[in-house]
Order: C-alpha cells, then structure tokens, then sequence
C-alpha cells in the first residue's frame, strides 16, 4: 500500500490513499442569512410544512399533541448550495429535519479539503446528537448540496422533548445508531471494494440519491476521481 500520492487502478490520476484520509478540496461558505430562519407558525407554508414533518422518518408516529408540541420550537431555515447548516468543531448543535433537498456531512482539515461522510434527503434528519451526550465538539460539518429547507432547533431543546416521549427517543437513537454504522460500512467498503464495485453499493442503497448529486460530490464519496467515475460510465461498467 502506497503511503504517499498514489495512482487509481481505473485511473492515471493521482489520489491520495485512505491511510492519509482523501479529502477533497472545498470551497467554505457561511451560514444561511438569519433573514430565512422563519418559525413554523407563522411561515407562509406552514400547512405543507406540517404534512411534510408528519412524512420524516422520525416524526411520523408522533401523536397530534406532541407534534403541535414540537412545533412551537422549530424554526424552518432555508439554505442555499455550499451553505453550512452546522460548522465542524464547534459547541453549538442543532436538530435537523430535511424538508426539502440533499445534505451532506463533511469532515474537513486545516486545509479546507473534505472528506464526504453520507448524503441525506428529504424524510431524513442531520443532527450531532452523539457529540451532544458526550460534550464534544462537532466532528463534522453539515452542508447543503443543493438548495435546502429544513426545520430545526437546538440539541438540548430536542432532547428535552425525547425525555418526554421515550418511543420517539428510542426510535431517533436507533436511527442514530443506524447511520454510524452505514458510515463505517461505507469506509471499509472504501478499502475492500474496486471502483464499479463502490458505485454499485451506493446505486443499490440510494437510488434515490443518484441523480440528485453533482456528480464530482459523488465521486469523492466514493474515493475515485471524477474522470473515473465518468469513465466507468461510458464503458458501461456502471
């Protein structure tokens, strides 16, 4: 195994291997303009907004009290592509729900290059939940890929609210559980799978997702460079 820039078996690029982290470059932007931060009750969409809260994963067992409950604490936040919903390292957490459009969750280094962790879309939820029980900061970003619409609110709000309706906890800490464990399946295939082999994975577990993502973000999910992914495609591979 190389230790230094290495070539791509499908590729003449230079990458740099996994044991020194791939990450890409990215371009930092800030945080969505306060002047879209709207409270649910009183958004011009709040009825569609409603419907879509009761569709999220999460959400959808809640009783009409509870959720009307919930409501009087989130904010719906719009975003733009590149926004930073949530920075890297910082003390300051939120709850997700994604109402509209794809995020990512990004680790970044010093250097402002990134490494794409999962992708989410609508129905699903963003949160650093984990880093919120242990008092750490946050160890990765959460990024619009596209223009996003999420209702929010802060970590220890949400918490609260779970103590109050242990289902709804013990569902969110299962999805939560989930989603670390895909992300290190999704690391070790990185290692253990050729480069049709980690497209495939991805095509069979989101399917939903395939079309919805730049496909240079794609790539760098997977660890191949652009051309290579472009290049499986027009050789039919994929």
């Amino acid at each position: 195994m190389c230790v230094g820039p290495c070539r791509d078996y499908h590729s003449t690029l230079l990458f740099w291997p996994l044991t020194t982290v791939n990450f890409r470059k990215t371009r930092v932007q800030g945080k969505p303009d306060k002047r879209t931060v709207t409270p649910v009750s009183s958004h011009p969409e709040r009825n569609i907004i409603r419907v879509q809260l009761t569709q999220n994963e999460i959400l959808k067992e809640l009783p009409a009290s509870a959720r009307a409950e919930l409501e009087t604490h989130l904010t719906v936040v719009e975003g733009n592509k590149g926004e930073f919903l949530q920075h890297q390292g910082v003390r300051e957490m939120d709850q997700y729900f994604i109402l509209d459009g794809v995020l990512k969750r990004v680790v970044s280094n010093a250097e402002g290059k990134e490494m794409i962790l999962r992708f989410a879309d609508e129905h699903d939820m963003e949160t650093s939940y984990a880093a919120w029980r242990l008092g750490t900061p946050t160890p990765y970003g959460i990024v619009c890929v596209t223009k996003v619409r999420v209702a929010t609110l802060p970590l220890q709000v949400w918490a609260a609210f779970l103590d109050q309706h242990p289902a709804t906890k013990q569902l969110f800490e299962y999805n939560v559980m989930g989603v670390m464990s895909e992300i290190m399946a999704h690391v070790i295939t990185l290692h253990l799978l050729d480069a049709p082999g980690r497209v495939h994975r991805f095509l069979r577990k989101h399917p939903e997702l395939v079309d919805r993502i730049p496909q240079k973000q794609l790539a760098s999910h997977l660890n191949l460079s652009p051309e290579t992914l472009s290049r499986l495609r027009r050789r039919g591979k994929i």
